[in-house]
């Protein structure tokens, strides 16, 4: 069996497009579209079947979310007693504000141990930091234990899709990947014998691993309790076989007490995977002498979450436990497959968390944009964030901040000049003289290169008429 590492240059974008651009590209791959559209399809109608079966279904949506509100009202002061409950366990704290000084929290930590490598549960928030190239460059191999995660490891690829990293693969495409990587000539693609090899080639770093990472998916601010779900094992045995476990959270995850985890822990399994509970629900509460990791971290990630939280209209996304219900529903997302997002974050909520996390700049500025406002993950989601209005929030934020830009000075300058009827009709006038050269058919088929042709570009608009319904009033014989 081989061994293959991801060389960290391939996992990165060196200059990321912007969504409108990248999805021109993920249309046009049949196979991934059809990939996407067939499991998007199962998951929904397993959510649907096991909803269904809860009468208070509803009630405990409000419940998840003003416990999440709660929360994010007195954010300060439960991370204090989360910090407090951690240490008082036998735990350490670390706080990080932003991706760069988790990294470098995190690396300094394998480092002290003298480890080489690590073993990692699947975690959203290490996506995001990009703590995987951090290791790398710092000659540290990190080893992806979850299934779908390991694979789009082995590819060099990114996660599509918060729960199911691969999503866009089918067994097939798996089968060849994992015969290339593992030396594995006569595999098939029946999934028993495709779990048992990534099984086999799992176990080895199990064994052999002295530190392992984690994500989170609640922690417990009253007892310091870290909980993580998962479907496969792979977590359990990296939060329990190795001597060192670091755990990086976002600092929206905590929550103010143990037994809330009764509401979410219904909640999330039924909308991520249609299951009524997940396999594998692990919590630790700091270290136990002769029991799991005697050794304990935790670092709490700001990047960008507190700024997100000052912000009144944008905070609710920050209730989002990470279930993906809202992107199995969404049309643009089963079209275009979460790689057009470049973002771990993908779909609806995807589109309003990356540009507040990143602060509304560079490829995941346009985000806001990628949705048709159809309000379907509005309908899913299980602690009721009203995406649909969070999108128009975020996209009026876009529009202002390009209103000194050409579409912003040449609106002002429509605005002047359609103030009045005089200068409405001179507008109507030159429209016309101008348009000459670009009218087919009444309509404008194409426009000079420069803004105004990528303007156009995805635009059909029709040419002024030669004549306006006034000018014809006007121009009647019969007018009395």
């Amino acid at each position: 069996m081989t061994h293959s590492s991801l060389d960290p240059a391939a996992a990165r974008d060196a200059r990321p497009e912007s969504f409108p651009h990248a999805a021109t590209g993920a249309l046009a791959n049949q196979q991934v579209r059809a990939n996407i559209r067939h499991a998007t399809t199962t998951i929904r109608r397993k959510r649907a079947g096991v909803v269904a079966e809860v009468p208070d279904w509803e009630l405990l949506r409000s419940a998840g979310s003003a416990i999440k509100d709660e929360t994010l009202a007195s954010l300060d002061a439960v991370l204090i007693e989360l910090e407090a409950s951690v240490q008082a366990a036998g735990g350490t704290v670390h706080w990080a504000r932003d991706a760069a000084e988790a990294n470098e929290i995190v690396v300094g930590l394998v480092q002290a141990e003298g480890a080489d490598e690590v073993v990692k549960v699947k975690s959203l928030a290490t996506d995001e930091i990009r703590l995987n190239e951090a290791l790398e460059g710092a000659g540290i191999r990190p080893i992806e234990t979850d299934l779908a995660e390991l694979i789009v490891q082995l590819a060099g690829e990114r996660p599509s899709h918060l729960l199911v990293p691969a999503i866009h693969k089918n067994r097939v495409e798996i089968r060849d990947l994992f015969r290339d990587r593992f030396g594995l000539p006569d595999l098939s693609d029946d999934p028993a014998e495709l779990a048992e090899a990534a099984r086999l080639h799992l176990r080895e770093a199990f064994l052999r691993a002295r530190v392992a990472v984690s994500g989170a998916n609640f922690a417990a601010a009253d007892t310091g309790t870290i909980c993580v779900v998962e479907s496969e094992g792979n977590g359990r045995m990296c939060t329990t076989l190795p001597d060192v476990l670091i755990t990086v959270m976002g600092i929206e995850k905590a929550i103010p007490r143990f037994r809330d985890l009764e509401v979410f822990l219904q909640l999330l399994p039924r909308s991520s995977t249609g299951e009524r509970m997940n396999p594998y629900t692990s919590l630790w509460t700091g270290v136990r002498e002769g029991d799991g990791p005697q050794t304990f971290h935790l670092v709490l990630l700001d990047a960008g979450r507190t700024r997100v939280l000052a912000d009144p209209a944008g905070r609710p996304a920050l209730r989002c436990i990470r279930c993906s219900a809202c992107i199995n529903v969404c049309p643009v997302y089963r079209q275009t497959g979460g790689h057009a997002y470049h973002s771990p974050y993908a779909g609806p909520i995807g589109a309003i968390l990356a540009p507040q996390l990143a602060g509304e700049t560079g490829a995941v500025a346009s985000l806001p944009f990628a949705s048709s406002l159809c309000g379907a993950c509005y309908d899913v989601c299980p602690v009721l964030i009203d995406i649909p209005s969070i999108l128009v929030h975020e996209r009026g934020k876009a529009v202002a901040r390009e209103r000194s830009g050409i579409e912003g000075r040449s609106l002002k300058m429509l605005g002047k000049a359609f103030a009045t009827r005089a200068g409405y009709e001179r507008a109507q006038r030159l429209g016309r003289q101008l348009q000459r050269p670009i009218a087919r058919d009444g309509w404008l088929t194409h426009f000079p290169p420069g803004p105004l042709g990528a303007w156009g570009r995805s635009r059909d608009l029709p040419a002024l008429p030669a004549q306006t319904f006034r000018e014809w009033w006007e121009s009647r014989d019969d007018r009395a």
